[in-house]
């Protein structure tokens, strides 16, 4: 595989956050590459979904990255991101039904996601953040099977919460509510965004939705013992910066929490690494 090829695809990754760049780093270079196209993939679809096209159009393209892993998994993929993934798979024998759950996530927000039911939001954050952590855990290394796949969706539905919830305010003003439709209800809160932002409820239900996020966390770090802990680094050197994001919803539910900076985002990872899971 060319040296342009990975370059294009370290360049679609290049905007991820601080901790994802700094976790990654740990990898040897080999794992590195693999993780690289995952995540490169993730972005070039969530690309397409958040693009201008008209939605005929957006469908359109997720449609052909259908295609594209196809032909990936024939070992004849035409776009460096597939070309890469399919290098990727049978390094680390990446199962390519999760990068298909990806893409069942896409389409599920191309469909609208708008105070969905919450067995429809567990069904979204399985496919746009689960998959992720399965395929995450078999390129580190770190795959132990049961209690892997534990600890990547415990992990992955932790992550996700806690973006829902820093979030609520800026996927509002693009007409998205990723709040289960039940928590709503019991709030007495009209499942529109502008209603959402009006509310003066808006900190209960952010206090309650972190709650599930704090659970999540609590479940993904009791599986923490089963691995390696060199192997999981990159995932824990994630888990700190957005266990201490949650901490900070959690001290103050009435805002979004301000930005942190990068090395304080690094130091956080640090101390889960060392403490070997979130703080208690």
């Amino acid at each position: 595989m060319s040296a342009l090829v990975q370059q294009g695809v370290e360049e679609i990754v290049a905007g991820s956050g601080s901790s994802f760049r700094a976790g990654m780093r740990v990898l040897p270079a080999p794992r590195r590459r693999a993780i690289l196209a995952v995540y490169a993939f993730c972005r070039v679809v969530d690309d397409v979904v958040d693009g201008p096209a008209p939605l005929a159009e957006r469908r359109a393209g997720i449609k052909a990255w259908e295609a594209e892993l196809a032909r990936a998994r024939e070992g004849r993929a035409e776009t460096p991101v597939g070309r890469e993934i399919a290098h990727a798979a049978r390094a680390y024998d990446l199962p390519y039904e999760e990068f298909e759950l990806v893409l069942d996530g896409m389409r599920m927000d191309l469909d609208g996601m708008v105070a969905p039911p919450q067995a429809v939001l567990d069904a979204y954050i399985r496919r746009v953040a689960g998959a992720v952590g399965i395929l995450s855990m078999h390129v580190f290394g770190a795959w132990r099977g049961a209690p892997s796949r534990r600890f990547a969706l415990s992990l992955a539905e932790a992550l996700q919460l806690t973006n829902i919830l820093r979030d609520i305010e800026e996927d509002a003003g693009l007409g998205r509510l990723y709040l289960p439709a039940e928590l709503l209800d019991e709030l007495g809160i009209p499942p529109r965004p502008e209603a959402v932002l009006a509310s003066p409820a808006l900190p209960d239900l952010r206090r309650r939705l972190a709650a599930r996020a704090r659970a999540a966390y609590a479940a993904a770090a009791r599986e923490i013992p089963a691995h390696s802990r060199l192997r999981i680094a990159p995932a824990l050197l994630m888990m700190g910066p957005y266990e201490r994001l949650l901490r900070q919803i959690e001290a103050d539910a009435q805002r979004p929490p301000p930005p942190r900076a990068r090395w304080r985002k690094l130091m956080d990872g640090l101390r889960c690494l060392a403490a070997g899971g979130a703080a208690r």
